[in-house]
């Protein structure tokens, strides 16, 4: 028997020289079998796979190097050995060991489950074969992931532990030290603007006050790019069409502790708009695309309203299906006068259908709910603006964290496209806590559940319970936005209200209300709603032994009981951008109530809210609401104090407590007005610090407002508030503050100078 042993330790320098060994010193030999020995977890099967050899080949010096070098190659073995017995040939090997487990500690500013994802990308993960050069693979992608969130003093220790059934186990202990802070932020050749104008431009800071919440003095690579190109539109927006960003420098402290920033810029000149011209295919008439061009002759160069232009045009033509066309403005520049010319050339390319409309994402949301709401129907020619109707209605739907609409060609296709409509749920049920503080009721609490998408229906149901020193009210609420395929809603909701007015010191008397109502809505077009209602109501005056004197006058004439058969008519108009994040678009509201013959008081009441968002600047909205109401009793009976308006409070007049402005009783309690007007001027802007982040808003308002007839009215007239508020839409849901310095106020109003909602979501 011949015995040769070849064995090769697993250094990667010696494949090349395998392949360029002399003579084996054994005879070349035809494979009558071969035997694998060592494995514990690889299959023989495997093995064979990566031979370059089988039974029945003939064994040579050559194909002894090609076997080696096959399996070396395939990771599994750190060592590898081939035996020849007799015409056998014996492959022997010792396998690496498998990673059982991958630990981290330490870990506090990464989200150590993300980081395991990393780490598996790159081969370190259980179940994988084990290789030292892995560990400094890891190492490297690790520190690559703290470096990107500012942790430049983090230090790795990585600890292998060898464990049965050749396994082993890893243990990467992190010490993350601290982060890096901006420190300052430099930018050389500036001139034509203000070096602090510019920098409040940008994402990342050097350290502040809010910069703990914030976060924005932690550098990142890609914050940094994404600044400088906001710097770089910065400048294209105000006409200096010839930017330059010429070189960026990030720097760092020996002690990792802080960082600066130098970005040297060349400005160029400021041009002027001498000519915007149309050319190309325009398909539509050339003067209804201009139109469109925001820039004319004349005008400071805008970047941005290029863009806008250009993209108008597109969406033009996208509205007749020509979902691929192309508008692109090629500059004409006159550095001598500093103006340039454009000329938009415009191919719409070919008219386009769509295929299908795929929705998906909606896990919860039943198929139908996201599908009623889009207006782009499949085999119809492509229509951009009904695919951006759709998209706004399913953002004002507020199931929806975010919506994104894709439009991708059909392959092959030429003429036809998909709408892909990818949706991604939020928790649309909703637990509200309000409070409020006044010298009479002291606290004011006030709480609601509600779930606008109960099971994936699209349907919402709520109950609310309001409780206060004087006031306890309950309520149960049922809607059906899609009672019928048209689009017709139906709304069920009953409540109870119990009101002690001897707990205000106004009168001894108190008030039972129980009632229900029904109501339909009629979408008349994509953004108008008309409402019909039926609202009975039953309402019992219970008095002590002195009440005041217009309610025991009512008692004494009509009886405690009172009930009213009312139908009701509503309009709305809704064109917000958003039901959360508001920055344009109007919202109105024209209700009309009538107490049929049905009900032992018969009355009319009319009211009209309009409320108007206007986008001031970038982060800046202008917010008007009005509120106007006039009610009055049909025949002998006068009406009842719960059927007129009342007026302060949140939604009204900030400052006094809730609907406690109006006419009072020559005893002092309050009769409710017959007309009723408000107002609100609300200016909301970005939080000091945190102008990025849009889920906190600052705000300053005024407020105005009475109620007015029949009878007396208030001495001094209008009341009115000035204050600053607060919007949060924190981890924890929404909150609200206020804080309001009411004017012309009496002594016997009510105020409320701090009040508050708070919320959470579920």
């Amino acid at each position: 028997m011949r015995l040769l042993r070849i064995r090769l330790i697993f250094l990667s320098f010696l494949f090349s020289v395998a392949a360029n060994l002399p003579a084996w010193g054994f005879d070349p030999f035809v494979i009558k079998d071969i035997r694998v020995e060592g494995i514990q977890r690889t299959e023989a099967g495997t093995i064979f796979s990566y031979l370059p050899v089988k039974v029945g080949e003939r064994f040579t010096d050559e194909k002894a190097a090609e076997s080696i070098k096959a399996l070396f190659a395939t990771g599994f073995f750190k060592d590898v050995r081939i035996e020849i017995e007799g015409d056998i040939l014996v492959v022997a090997v010792d396998e690496r060991p498998a990673i059982a487990t991958v630990d981290l500690s330490g870990t506090k500013a990464l989200d150590k489950e993300a980081i395991k994802k990393s780490l598996k990308e790159t081969g370190m993960a259980e179940g994988r074969i084990f290789d030292r050069a892995l560990l400094d693979k890891t190492e490297q992608e690790m520190k690559r992931q703290y470096l990107s969130h500012g942790l430049y003093g983090v230090t790795l220790k990585t600890t292998v532990t060898p464990l049965e059934r050749n396994r082993v186990g890893i243990m990467i202990a992190v010490d993350e030290g601290e982060v890096a802070r901006i420190k300052k932020i430099n930018l050389v050749g500036v001139s034509a603007f203000k070096e602090s104008e510019l920098l409040e431009q940008l994402a990342l800071a050097s350290s502040g006050w809010l910069s703990w919440y914030s976060k924005d003095d932690q550098y990142s690579k890609q914050k940094l790019t994404a600044d400088l190109e906001t710097l770089r539109s910065f400048y294209f927006n105000r006409g200096y069409l010839e930017f330059n960003l010429e070189s960026t420098q990030v720097s760092i402290t020996p002690d990792k502790k802080d960082i600066y920033i130098t970005a040297t810029i060349r400005e160029g000149q400021k041009f002027t708009v001498s000519e915007v011209r149309m050319g190309g295919n325009t398909i539509l008439p050339t003067g209804d695309l201009l139109k469109l061009v925001e820039l004319k002759a004349g005008d400071v160069f805008n970047g941005e309203k290029l863009s806008s232009s250009t993209k108008k045009i597109q969406e033009r033509l996208g509205n007749e299906g020509y979902a691929f066309a192309n508008a692109n403005a090629a500059p004409e520049i006159d550095r001598n006068k500093q103006t340039v010319a454009f000329t938009i050339l415009v191919d719409p390319g070919r008219r386009v259908y769509v295929r299908r409309v795929n929705v998906s994402g909606n896990t919860r949301t039943r198929d139908e709910v996201v599908r009623r709401e889009l207006r782009q129907i499949e085999g119809a020619y492509y229509d951009g603006d009904k695919i951006s109707t759709s998209k706004k209605r399913l953002d004002r739907l507020g199931y929806f964290a975010e919506t994104t609409v894709e439009t991708p060609a059909v392959a092959g296709t030429p003429d036809q496209v998909d709408v892909n409509i990818r949706v991604t749920e939020k928790p649309t049920g909703q637990l509200l806590l309000g409070a409020g503080f006044s010298s009479a009721e002291k606290v004011v609490l006030q709480t609601s559940i509600s779930q606008a998408n109960v099971f994936g229906s699209g349907n919402t149901i709520g109950a609310s319970i309001s409780t206060s020193k004087s006031n306890k009210a309950y309520s149960l609420s049922q809607t059906n936005p899609y009672f019928t395929v048209d689009g017709i809603s139906r709304s069920f909701s009953i409540y109870h209200r119990d009101y002690n007015a001897a707990n205000l010191n106004l009168g001894d008397y108190k008030t039972t209300s129980t009632g229900a109502s029904i109501a339909f809505g009629y979408p008349l077009t994509s953004i108008d709603t008309l409402v019909f209602s039926l609202s009975p109501d039953v309402t019992s005056y219970s008095t002590g032994d002195a009440p005041p004197l217009t309610i025991a006058n009512y008692v004494n004439t009509y009886g405690r009981s009172i009930t009213s058969l009312p139908v009701g008519v509503n309009w709305f108009r809704d064109t917000r951008d958003s039901a959360t994040y508001t920055r344009t678009g109007r919202f109105a509201n024209a209700s009309s109530e009538i107490g049929l013959p049905g009900g032992t008081i018969q009355y009319w009441r009319l009211n009209y809210v309009e409320r108007h968002f206007f986008a001031l600047t970038k982060n800046t909205t202008l917010f008007l609401r009005g509120d106007v109401g006039t009610a009055s009793s049909i025949g002998s009976k006068p009406l009842p104090t719960f059927k007129k308006f009342f007026a302060g409070g949140i939604g009204s007049v900030r400052g006094y407590e809730t609907n406690t402005l109006g006419p009072r009783d020559t005893d002092g309690s309050l009769l409710g007005g017959t007309r009723r007007f408000t107002g609100t001027a609300e200016l909301l802007f970005p939080f000091p610090g945190l102008q990025r982040d849009r889920s906190i808003r600052l705000l300053t308002f005024v407020d105005a407002g009475q109620t007015v007839g029949p009878g007396p009215t208030p001495a001094g007239g209008i009341r009115a508030s000035a204050g600053v508020g607060v919007d949060w839409a924190s981890p924890f849901g929404p909150l609200r503050f206020s804080l309001a310095k009411p004017f012309n106020a009496k002594a016997d109003d009510r105020i409320q100078r701090l009040q508050f909602t708070a919320g959470t979501s579920f």
